[in-house]
């Protein structure tokens, strides 16, 4: 019983400590998305989530820290938001458009895009953004495997290699759509022709509508 207690005690003191970190994730991703990095400062964030600025640096340490790891939880948010609009899909062409159109041009995607480049100065933040990744390709590797099993497609590439190129070129579409005049649509539609490049997705027999 003691044990138990004791495991009880620890709970309830690491239980207020993840609340505050959410919540201090939840109000510095809005500030960041409508502020950026720079003009949002750590009495804001702290402010907008009934904490203290001590709290911020406490849990995360530094502000860019904790925009990292905002990122890198938005994006997954993103991929997440990225399968559940496929769901539906019959095709694999129809599928594409699906995932494209939920992730390309999204504000998490461009968050973990400036991540990215924040972490090249900081490579203390390195290992959060490898486990995204990590994360980003096992799920996209399981959602696809999902799919193509539930309708039937098959293709001459591993799903795991699949979901690899589509995170590459979301990423490199979305930094080229940063730093140029191209809009969302344009980005959206540069990406599909891409993955339109890439080897096709075939139908079996019984399904002939998985062609991508």
């Amino acid at each position: 019983m003691a044990n138990v207690q004791s495991l009880a005690e620890v709970r309830a003191v690491r239980e207020p400590g993840k609340r505050m970190r959410s919540r201090l994730l939840d109000a510095a991703v809005e500030l960041f998305k409508a502020k950026g990095l720079t003009a949002a400062s750590v009495a804001e964030i702290a402010r907008a989530a009934g904490a203290y600025p001590s709290q911020v640096t406490y849990y995360f340490r530094t502000k860019e820290a904790l925009f990292v790891e905002a990122a890198c939880r938005e994006v997954l948010y993103v991929a997440r938001q990225a399968e559940s609009a496929a769901a539906g899909a019959t095709t694999g062409s129809d599928y594409n458009r699906r995932l494209v159109e939920t992730v390309v041009g999204s504000p998490g995607l461009a968050l973990f895009v400036e991540a990215l480049s924040l972490t090249r100065r900081r490579q203390d933040l390195a290992p959060l953004i490898e486990r995204t990744f990590e994360r980003l390709h096992a799920e996209g590797d399981r959602a696809y495997a999902d799919a193509r099993r539930a309708r039937g497609w098959t293709g001459p590439e591993p799903t795991a290699t699949v979901a690899r190129r589509f995170w590459t070129l979301a990423l490199g579409v979305a930094l080229r759509e940063g730093a140029t005049d191209a809009t969302v649509a344009d980005a959206a539609e540069e990406m599909m022709a891409l993955l339109r490049a890439a080897p096709v997705v075939r139908a079996t027999a019984d399904n002939q509508t998985g062609d991508a």
